[in-house]
């Protein structure tokens, strides 16, 4: 006679009622998790947004000090021309920016890219200016209020409602730009 296997003494398989459980706690922590993974990747994209444009403000500046020559950063079409003052986005309105922008170098009716940045849908770039002009021999802004607010599309989205979730550019009469935290008209 045969004596049994060590291995298989006591030992028996996994139950289905101790698999489901399993499977039902997996559920409750994917369900738990996921607001929080879509709430990061919201914040995530709001701040890479914000710090594109704070990076495309600071290119324009320089390359007006370094060039000697006027550079502007205006909204895009698809065509990545510049848009007419009266004009809006196509995915969004008149005061948006979320279609993209572009740093152009030259003069009217001559203007060239010199770096573009594409449209984000999900995350709202707004600001009353159409474009915004940096002049040398110092790189200074031309125009008022020069500022951007970069925020989530969705309204759905909780803290997007009271500040947190959104990111305001200013722009110096110097040109130089700065990123806070919350909206715009807060501070």
């Amino acid at each position: 006679m045969k004596s049994p296997r060590p291995w298989s003494r006591g030992c028996s398989g996994v139950t289905l009622i101790e698999s489901m459980i399993v499977v039902v706690l997996l559920a409750l922590c994917a369900t738990v998790a996921t607001p929080t993974f879509v709430a990061w990747r919201v914040r995530d994209q709001i701040d890479a947004r914000a710090g594109a444009l704070l990076g495309t403000l600071a290119y324009a500046r320089g390359e007006a000090i370094r060039r000697q020559t006027r550079i502007i950063v205006c909204r895009i079409d698809a065509q990545r021309n510049c848009l007419a003052a009266g004009a809006a986005c196509p995915s969004s309105g008149l005061l948006d920016w979320s279609c993209g922008w572009a740093v152009m170098a030259g003069s009217e009716g001559a203007w060239r890219p010199l770096r573009i940045q594409s449209g984000l849908d999900e995350i709202g770039v707004a600001s009353p200016l159409t474009n915004i002009a940096f002049t040398p021999p110092a790189g200074q802004a031309i125009g008022t209020l020069r500022h951007f607010e970069v925020a989530p599309r969705a309204s759905s989205v909780a803290p997007a409602k009271d500040g947190r979730w959104r990111r305001c550019i200013r722009i110096a009469s110097g040109g130089r730009a700065r990123i806070s935290d919350g909206l715009c008209e807060a501070s």
